[in-house]
């Protein structure tokens, strides 16, 4: 096999917000030694990143309007060093003394800046779910769908539910407020599924989804094993932690998930069956015995992915099921397109119902949904972003 390409290299911050400009500089600087190595080591590092502590916690005192002024500080100096994703962090809404006013501000930080993400945390273990934090987060997704261009602004934005710090992926990813500065890393690995499902033969007269998970497995091990290793040496070079890879198998447009869950033989994506091989496929992911992060679930994003776009256009799969999905394998609901009337009062019982799936598992779910300005049910996104595919809006 070819080497995987490598979706991100995180590097999370412990320093507290506000960042400063040496503070971005060191850490855009572990960065580049990082993709310099990996592209030495014969890898394609597609996108580095910083996480940070959470804003919201960090500086609760600020003002809506210092707030974006520091952002756009924030901004300025990634811009500087060329960095171009920056996630701030959860507002942990779930805790009762959180104040709902600060969630909207999100949408204001958000619209105003590119590089940079946010969240807010609707459910956590031990302190439970949050109702009335639901709409709040709604107008969120409903206010960058109408103030950013073509609605992107909701790539950088999700609602999260039982998610822990220390993770890679993005919009999710934000460090702790103990410990030290760690890397962690995430695969661009749908491909690796792909092809080892379409490389995988069973002996037996009904394949064996047992067999197959075993097999992919193995070869995903065999792939991500090296990667590990020089993100540990790295690691240990520059006085950080390494966090773990997170081995969920991110698609991007061709390089689909589901032309590997398709390959394993149990039907189109969607039909019958899919619950057992998304479970297949999971256990997988999580039983290699490297050291992980994040999700290391199957991700199902509707945008990201251009064979899942087309069974969601062909009506074999919609949200309820992703989210039945999610109780086996992986994120959540991710990149949904919904249409762009759609009231924030139902975009908020979609949160509610990933969320309260999230704490009953007690699993790391997010809902990154999206309100496409000017589109309606029945019609096709038109999105120009090299980021999403299109598909239909149910």
């Amino acid at each position: 096999m070819s080497s995987t390409p490598i979706r991100t290299v995180t590097l999370g911050m412990a320093r507290a917000h506000p960042l400063r400009r040496e503070d971005i500089e060191r850490a855009a600087t572990i960065l580049r030694l990082a993709e310099q190595r990996y592209a030495e080591a014969g890898y394609e590092v597609q996108t580095l990143r910083i996480s940070t502590r959470s804003l919201f916690d960090d500086l609760p005192e600020r003002s809506p309007a210092a707030l974006l002024a520091y952002v756009r500080e924030v901004q300025q100096m990634l811009d500087d060093v060329g960095i171009a994703f920056c996630s701030l962090g959860p507002a942990m809404a779930a805790r009762p003394d959180f104040p709902l006013e600060r969630i909207e501000t999100i949408a204001d930080l958000l619209a105003a800046t590119s590089a940079l993400n946010a969240t807010v945390q609707l459910a956590l273990p031990g302190v439970g779910l949050r109702q009335e934090t639901a709409l709040p987060a709604a107008r969120v997704i409903e206010r960058l769908a109408q103030e950013t261009e073509e609605g992107f602004g909701n790539f950088r934005f999700a609602m999260l539910a039982c998610v822990p710090p220390g993770g890679a992926f993005f919009p999710a990813a934000y460090h702790a407020d103990t410990g030290a500065d760690s890397l962690s890393l995430g695969l661009q690995s749908a491909g690796i599924i792909a092809r080892a499902a379409q490389a995988w033969d069973d002996d037996g007269q009904q394949r064996s989804l047992i067999a197959a998970s075993e097999w992919v497995r193995g070869m995903l091990l065999e792939q991500a094993a090296p990667v590990v290793a020089l993100a540990e040496q790295l690691a240990a070079e520059q006085g950080i932690l390494f966090g773990g890879i997170d081995l969920s198998p991110a698609p991007m447009g061709d390089d689909s998930i589901v032309t590997g869950l398709e390959a394993l033989g149990n039907g189109q994506f969607g039909t019958p069956g899919s619950v057992a091989v998304s479970a297949a496929l999971t256990y997988a992911l999580k039983e290699t015995g490297l050291p992980t992060c994040g999700y290391c679930g199957l991700m199902l994003p509707v945008l990201e992915d251009a064979l899942l776009g087309k069974r969601w256009a062909e009506g074999l799969v919609n949200a309820h099921q992703l989210l039945l999905y999610s109780s086996v394998c992986g994120t959540g609901l991710d990149t949904i397109p919904l249409s762009g009337d759609i009231p924030a009062e139902e975009i908020a019982r979609m949160l509610l119902d990933v969320a309260t799936m999230a704490l009953r598992l007690n699993k790391p779910l997010s809902a990154r949904l999206f309100p496409v300005p000017g589109k309606r049910s029945g019609e096709y996104t038109t999105f120009t972003s090299p980021y999403l595919t299109n598909t239909l809006i149910h």
